[in-house]
């Protein structure tokens, strides 16, 4: 019994109704019809079939199928369905009434087919339709509603009773074509037309059989899609994303088979195969490689005389991807030496000019080079498609008309090098020759012609007199582009007409028509002639691009957005930009554009000197004839030229920024690989006894964010990459043995592990300063226990030696993007998220490159470049894939270990010639062999052992692309293992390895078939090998080799011989850097996230209070690094005989300071409270490329906004040199202060008057005090007044008010607050706080101060004499340096609560109003 027996696969063909279920109409379920056919098929038998008892016990066990059914009678139901289909859709496609009269003739009679021919039994259904009565025979409505209507007439049985007719039992008389055809036929022979006419018709309306294959096609996908025995596929299971996203789509499957590298094919996908003759090809690599050449060549930098070997260097590359679909890693690995010239090796430089003797070889293309020559071949696929496909347009159209010769097309299309340049003649050929390619495309199509219908605006214009005038002009578009390229051949005269423009327009202009819409008409034509030649485009794009100039207009928008501190600023006004300037500075370009793209600038790119270059194009067109009518005919022509300049200017100069936004990107895109190429290329960690490429057991800890009570986790990961143990620390403190103080107890546990496990390294790393300290901490302990690393052989001495253990600081941006990951919670689901950090950490000192590639498109993530992110992260992938391609195959893959590992595996899809598909499909390969790889061979399913059946795994194409990046460790005890599988060396180059070793034993031809016949091919390698004398091939001359191969057989090996001679005394040497520890800016913001950028000396930065001390503050900034402020930093009044920090500062306040050293490698920063140096603006500097600012825009700006300003707050705005003075009202003081520190102020216009200003300083959180300033002795009406003057207090200049007046407040007002007898709730809440406080202790008084919300600068004392007692509040006024409490003075706190213990005592709380509060 099969599988596809299990299911119903026979379609009820019974009846047209659905008979499958029921509807209970009582429970509202469905309810199952009775299966009692074969499959459950309802059919007429169901009496017969009861009486079978036997028949129905088996078929009501389930799943039994009748597998005796005649193959026929299963053809005939198929063929009934197929019938009812078609009839169906002949019905829906039967000529209406209207379509008959259209034609002529009546609609036939036709017998009634619904008429019933036979009855049958059928479960009681309710869709059957009610008669309509012979009133109801003309009725208007539709007879829908009856439909579902069931039957309730007649008896109980009556349901079961349906009038139908079978369709295989119905004769048909009727003609079985569609009949709406032979009505369409009947009706033209009666309208009594002849042939000529009826073909006419046939071609107009169609014969009706136009669309019989895309039927046919239809009624074999439905018959395939019910058909029996149809085989279930993982489309019909799984949705279309889902098979996208794991690769198994039909289009994957075809890619996973093809015989061609993965990375080809999808690069290769857009275009056509390359389907060419021999010769054909090598003309196509000709003109490629003199086309990439000429691109490639000015960015190399070499003499001259290299030119026409590189030229040749490209050419062979593009052979190599082109005919032999080799990938970028196999030929700069094995085709090297065409990638090489020796200046002695040049035949023919005469062009080029002569080496110098003592020249040296000199490598035509690196990696990356050759990256640039892959794709630079896929644009020259899409520019090539493309004028195949202009090509192809042009000849048909002189195939339609042979007369036509286009020398604009014949000629550029031969000179054009750029896809913008083929798009610009198809342009010109569609506007040309509209009609004609109309024309073909009709006859192509097979359709009839239909003459005028298809004309365009510019083609009527053509057919009319507007073209007589145009060629009254004198010269056409291109004889004028000739000229304007210096190209025309001969002397041409410009002619001009016996009459001025206008009176010749009104005498050719005919009724309707008059001769100024005439003349409008010619002016379109002509400046559309102009716009649209080819050749004028190539001329004015080239002027364009030697002296194009980029200038950046700010917008509206941008006028209010971009100010001094905003990263747009730089190019705010920037103008006359040439692509020199901008060279070397991608980004700049790309953020302009990103700052275009936002609304905030427009990006002009416009023609140096263009008033001078139209003027010299106008002596291009206009004639030499001087007379009046030749003037009106001359500013004619210099009016059209202009138009269409102007226009022409606007398209090109959007084609040149486009295209410098495509290389910018490329140029960013490249730096971004390049980095992370450089990052990629670092072996493991290793250690001074360890070979080079060896793994070490590393042991990495993290404290994560550092901050108090958190943990410390660590991991112990062995070389294989399995975690062996990981564990937790909180007591990790240090002790100090003078002090007595001991270590925490944790750290005991830490030298257990590292004892017990011995790893070779430990990793620190985390998320904050913190971990610096841990770093030190580790050190110390390592340093205190003596715990060493593994042993090494001392050079000088010859004896064993241990040093410390190293500790290092790990790189952890791929752990960060991987501990909270899916990945790493199912890898390790029980590890805590800092566990899984810690081992990503290992990982990465034991495999970098391992550890990239496990992430997978989350690198773009990383940022390689600054502005990385204004690079498309398609284009950025790519790259970066190349990147990861390359060092991949410069490592090497591990096969048997790498293929069935989950994390290594990740590596496969980068080798040379593999993908995801095809590095799955050889894995399934190796799985299917028995998880068995001796040989390299074996992945083409081919082995020296006969008894061994092998699944190929790859074509050749792809084993020749991938197979010496793929090694199989050689196993001496293994007969079948081959050294030359554990090297670089390529199989194709065996032969080659096998006669160096041969020639390197001095072993004759006698010697090697002995040797061969006993041990195999290999067997003079294995011989070399064991007898360790791999250094005899050092001794090799192998330039004669090279020499002899070149001469016989035409290949160069000279690099390949050096390969094997390398590989051979050390195979898959690690050729990588040594791991490379972090820096110190590396380490600096790793641990801040700080860069250059963001913190720096001078900058003034938010900083909290740790602790105080007479001589010095210590603070921490907001990113953990810890700071110190000396005496000498103390701002006016605090040290030296003024107050002690301790009583102008609390622990945790913040503050504002200035950094005036930074160490960015110990982490800490010395900085500064003086309120001069902070209130000192720091000047930003703008690093302004070479060109034109524009200063006079900038001055314009800034007084409009000035204005804008002065406008909104409806007064004259004053400007005051000082850097806390801002043009603002008081609602944007009170804003521009909410984030600022409590004693924060700025100085603002008054609306009193010009004799007036207002200082607003931050009192406490949302409390905000206005002081108006009078100003006194004002020399003119917008200076500043001599003297200041503040209720009773008068100062002499600003910074005066400002430190003896506001700070005098400001430090009153922190003194009254940091009280231990203020409260910070409202004055309520101190009266309940008093309330509670005297019900606990009945028999004391207290008092308390609070804030004054409504008032600021003004505080309550609240104050309760005892349980039940009366409550009383005083109001206290902040004055400078002083408390204000009944018009008393007090200098500090304990001055003001002894004067307020006074005047209870003197009974002032009983005084009336004595809790008045004093108001302004």
């Amino acid at each position: 019994m099969s599988t596809r027996d299990l299911f119903d696969t026979i379609a009820d063909v019974g009846s047209d109704e659905e008979e499958d279920e029921d509807f209970d109409e009582e429970g509202g379920a469905v309810r199952p019809k009775k299966s009692i056919g074969a499959n459950g098929i309802d059919d007429s038998s169901e009496e017969e079939d009861e009486d079978d008892d036997e028949l129905l016990a088996k078929e009501g066990a389930g799943f039994i199928a009748d597998e005796d059914e005649d193959e026929d009678e299963a053809d005939a139901r198929r063929e009934r369905r197929r019938r009812k289909k078609r009839k169906n859709r002949e019905a829906e496609e039967d000529l209406d009434e209207d379509d008959l009269d259209l034609i002529g003739i009546e609609r036939p009679e036709r017998e009634d087919e619904s008429a019933p021919k036979y009855k049958r039994l059928k479960r009681g259904h309710k869709e059957k339709r009610k008669s309509r009565g012979i009133d109801d025979i003309f009725s208007d409505e539709e007879a829908v509603d009856d439909i579902d209507e069931p039957r309730r007439l007649g008896g109980e049985f009556d349901d079961f009773i349906e009038e139908d007719q079978f369709e295989d039992e119905i004769e048909d008389d009727r003609d079985v074509t569609q009949p709406g055809i032979s009505l369409i036929t009947q009706g033209l022979q009666a309208a009594g037309l002849d042939e000529g006419a009826e073909e006419d018709y046939r071609a107009a309306f169609g014969d009706g059989t136009d669309y019989d294959w895309a039927l046919e096609m239809q009624e074999a996908e439905e018959e395939e899609q019910a058909g029996e025995g149809r085989e279930l596929q993982l489309k019909d299971v799984f949705e279309p994303s889902q098979l996208q996203e794991r690769m198994l789509t039909d289009e994957d499957n075809i890619i996973r088979e093809t015989d061609v590298p993965e990375r080809l094919q999808l690069a290769r996908k857009p275009f056509k195969e390359l389907e060419l003759t021999p010769e054909a090809m090598q003309i196509r690599l000709e003109e490629e490689a003199l086309w990439i050449s000429k691109l490639l060549w000015p960015k190399k930098g070499l003499p001259n005389y290299f030119q026409q070997p590189f030229q040749s260097a490209v050419r062979k590359v593009l052979e190599f991807i082109n005919i032999e679909d080799y990938e970028v890693p196999f030929i700069f690995n094995h085709r090297k030496d065409y990638l090489i010239h020796a200046p002695g090796d040049n035949d023919d430089q005469d062009d080029f000019g002569t080496p110098p003797p003592d020249a040296r070889p000199e490598r035509l293309l690196n990696q990356s080079d050759l990256w640039e020559v892959f794709d630079l071949d896929l644009k020259f696929r899409a520019f090539a498609e493309k004028r195949d496909s202009l090509r192809q347009i042009y000849e048909n159209i002189r195939a339609v008309q042979p007369d036509i010769v286009d020398g604009e097309i014949e000629d550029l299309m031969e000179k054009a090098v750029t896809i913008e340049e083929i798009q610009e003649l198809q342009d010109y050929l569609h506007y040309q020759y509209s009609q004609e390619i109309n024309e073909v495309r009709q006859e192509s199509n097979g359709t009839q012609k239909r003459a005028n219908n298809a004309r365009n605006f510019f083609d009527k214009l053509r057919g009319g007199k507007a073209h007589l005038l145009v060629k009254a002009i004198g010269i056409s578009a291109e004889e004028f582009a000739k000229r304007a390229e210096g190209s025309s051949r001969g002397p041409q005269v410009i002619e001009d007409p016996p009459s001025k423009v206008e009176e010749l327009a009104d005498q050719m202009a005919d009724a309707p028509e008059t001769g100024i819409s005439l003349l409008r008409s010619a002016k379109l034509l002509f400046v559309q002639d102009l716009q649209q030649s080819s050749r004028l485009r190539r001329f004015l794009r080239g002027s364009f691009y030697q002296n194009a100039l980029i200038d950046c207009m700010r917008t509206d928008k941008g006028m209010r957005k971009i100010t001094e501190d905003h990263p747009y600023y730089e190019f705010k006004y920037l103008r006359g930009q040439t692509f020199l300037d901008l060279n070397g500075r991608p980004d700049l370009f790309l953020k302009m554009l990103k700052a275009e793209q936002e609304g905030l600038v427009h990006v002009r790119i416009s023609m140096g000197n263009y008033e001078s270059f139209k003027s010299r194009l106008h002596d291009k067109i206009v004639s030499d004839n001087v007379s009046e009518v030749s003037e009106t005919w001359n500013n004619l022509r210099k009016e059209l030229l202009d138009i269409a300049l102007d226009k022409l200017q606007g398209i090109i100069a959007n084609g040149v920024k486009e295209t410098l936004r495509a290389r910018c990107e490329d140029e960013l895109a490249s730096r971004a690989r390049e980095n992370y190429y450089n990052k990629l290329d670092q072996a493991p960690f290793k250690l001074k006894s360890a070979v080079l490429g060896s793994i070490p057991n590393v042991l990495c800890l993290s404290n994560g964010k550092g901050q108090r009570g958190d943990a410390i986790l660590w991991a112990y990961i062995e070389n294989d990459g399995r975690v062996m143990e990981h564990g937790k620390l909180v007591d990790m403190r240090l002790g100090n043995q003078e002090r007595g103080i001991p270590d925490g107890q944790d750290i005991v546990k830490l030298v257990d592990a590292i004892q017990r496990r011995r790893p070779d390294v430990v990793g620190i790393s985390g998320w904050s300063v913190e971990t610096r300290r841990l770093y030190k901490d580790v050190q110390d302990i390592v340093a205190q226990h003596k715990l060493t690393g593994p042993s090494y052989e001392d050079e000088s001495t010859g004896q064993d030696k241990n040093d410390l253990l190293e500790v290092v600081l790990v790189n952890d941006e791929v752990a960060r993007l991987y501990y909270n990951s899916g990945r790493a919670a199912a890898e390790f689901p029980k590890f805590p998220p800092l566990t899984r950090y810690c081992v990503a950490l290992g990982r990465y000192l034991q495999n970098p490159l391992a550890e990239y590639a496990s992430l997978g498109k989350d690198i773009v993530s990383l940022p390689f470049v600054k502005d990385q992110t204004l690079i498309p992260q398609d284009k950025l992938m790519d790259r970066l894939e190349t990147a990861m391609v390359d060092m991949v195959n410069l490592v090497g893959i591990d096969l048997p270990e790498t293929y069935d590992d989950k994390y290594m595996s990740k590596l496969l899809p980068y080798v040379c010639g593999l993908g995801p598909r095809k590095a799955d499909r050889m894995i399934k390969a190796i799985q299917a062999n028995g998880d068995e790889v001796l040989s390299r061979f074996d992945l083409l399913g081919v082995s020296e052992n006969t008894s061994r059946e092998l699944k190929a795994a790859m074509g050749p194409k792809v084993f020749q692309n991938c197979a010496s990046f793929l090694y199989i460790p050689y196993d001496s005890t293994e007969e079948a293992s081959d050294y030359l599988d554990y090297t670089r060396v390529h199989p194709e180059d065996y032969d080659l390895a096998r006669k160096m070793v041969a020639d390197a034993l001095n072993m004759d031809e006698e010697d090697v078939k002995a040797e061969v016949d006993d041990g195999g091919a290999s067997a003079v390698i294995r011989k070399m090998v064991r007898e360790d004398t791999t250094d005899l091939v050092n001794d090799l001359a192998l330039e004669d080799y090279a020499a002899e191969i070149e001469k016989n057989f035409g290949q160069r090996k000279r690099a390949t011989l050096e390969t094997i001679r390398a590989e051979l005394e050390n195979p898959y040497e690690e050729i990588r850097q040594i791991f490379a520890l972090m820096t110190g800016e590396e380490v600096f913001t790793m641990l801040t996230g700080e860069t250059k950028e963001t913190l720096y000396e001078n900058m003034v930065v938010p900083v909290q209070i740790k602790r105080t001390f007479p001589d010095h503050i210590e603070v921490r900034l907001e990113n953990g690094i810890e700071g110190g402020i000396s005496e000498s930093e103390f701002p006016e009044g605090v040290g030296s005989g003024g107050q002690e920090p301790r009583h102008v500062y609390q622990t945790h306040q913040t503050v504002r300071a200035r950094i005036v050293y930074l160490n960015r490698k110990t982490l800490t920063v010395q900085l500064s409270l003086r309120e001069d140096l902070i209130r000192q603006p720091v000047p930003r500097a703008i690093d302004r490329i070479p060109g034109e600012w524009d200063d006079a825009q900038e001055r314009a700006d800034k007084q409009a906004a000035e204005k804008e300003k002065e406008v909104a707050s409806g007064r004259p705005n004053r400007v005051i040199n000082h850097p806390l003075f801002f043009s603002m009202n008081a609602a944007q003081a009170e804003e521009y202060l909410g984030s600022k520190e409590p004693g924060e102020l700025v100085i603002r216009p008054s609306s009193k008057g010009f004799d007036h200003l207002v200082v607003t300083w931050k009192v406490s959180n949302s409390a905000y005090q206005h002081l108006d300033v009078l100003e006194l002795g004002k020399e003119s009406e917008y200076s500043l007044g001599k003297q200041l003057r503040v209720g009773k207090a008068t100062y002499t200049d600003l910074d005066e008010l400002i430190v003896n007046h506001v700070e005098a407040m400001a430090r009153k007002v922190a003194e009254l607050t940091r009280d231990e007898r203020f409260q910070q709730g409202t004055k309520e809440d101190t009266e309940l706080w008093l309330e509670n406080y005297c019900k606990a202790n009945p028999s004391r008084s207290m008092y308390a101060f609070c804030s004054m919300p409504k008032h600021p600068g003004y505080f309550w004392i609240c104050f309760q004499m005892g349980y039940n007692k009366p409550q009383g509040a005083w109001g206290i006024k902040v004055v400078p340096n002083a408390f204000e409490l009944h018009k008393n003075a007090y200098p500090d706190m304990v001055a003001l609560k002894n004067g307020f213990k006074l005047l209870i005592q003197s009974g002032a709380g009983a005084r009336p109003g004595g809790g008045a509060v004093s108001r302004r």
